[in-house]
């Protein structure tokens, strides 16, 4: 569930717009609640020139995990408020049909157990390209989260708990490509891979993940 407000205003002769959005979810894992968020974000976007547009924002995080029974000792319990910023900056080329994007984003997870509590930094990279024949779009994006965990973790890595803090690089990597079809309907094709790496062998992992997705804007 989602709802949002955006203004269109101006900063001298630059376009300009302020957004607001407001969102709730609801996870589940078997059908049973696994996690719950309320998010808030603030954002703002300018137009430079003809060429150039930049975003910046800021959200709050509300995230509530089922700790289930009996729950977990408190160090271990995920329950956060998450404090993000950023921006992100465009260079456009054709009325967007090409651009240019790089981005950066810190954020604070502040979490009821001391284990999971970090500093995260988010440097992210993108492109698209408009082939001249059938309008079909390609797009390739790029983001890599590094995480600073504040504190020895009590429990891992279990050979030698409360000797290290956890540190993380995840590296996340998407290329899609989408056809425009008649009647305002788009199929798009994506792979998403994720490659993790930690100091805490458990927390590495591969993930990839093939979609086909069609869709219809109204």
């Amino acid at each position: 569930m989602s709802a949002g407000l955006v203004r269109k205003l101006s900063l001298g002769s630059r376009p300009a717009q302020l957004g607001l959005q407001y969102s709730y979810e609801w996870l589940g894992l078997d059908a049973d609640e696994f996690l719950t968020r309320h998010t808030l974000a603030l954002s703002g976007a300018v137009v430079e020139s003809e060429h150039h547009l930049t975003q910046a924002f800021a959200r709050f995080q509300n995230k509530d995990f089922d700790e289930g029974v009996p729950p977990p000792p408190r160090q271990e319990v995920r329950d956060a408020h998450n404090y993000m910023a950023g921006f992100l900056h465009l260079l456009r080329f054709a009325q967007d049909r090409h651009f240019v994007k790089v981005g950066y984003q810190i954020d604070w997870d502040q979490t009821d157990g001391r284990n999971y509590e970090y500093v995260g930094h988010r440097l992210s990279a993108g492109a698209q390209y408009t082939l001249p024949v059938g309008g079909v779009r390609l797009k390739y994006d790029f983001d890599v989260h590094l995480r600073d965990y504040r504190h020895r973790s009590s429990i891992l890595p279990t050979y030698a708990p409360d000797t290290r803090r956890r540190a993380d690089q995840e590296y996340t990597y998407v290329a899609r490509a989408e056809l425009p079809l008649p009647g305002n309907f788009t199929l798009a094709a994506e792979v998403l891979v994720t490659n993790a790496r930690s100091n805490i062998e458990v927390f590495d992992f591969d993930r990839h993940v093939f979609s086909l997705v069609l869709s219809w804007a109204y």
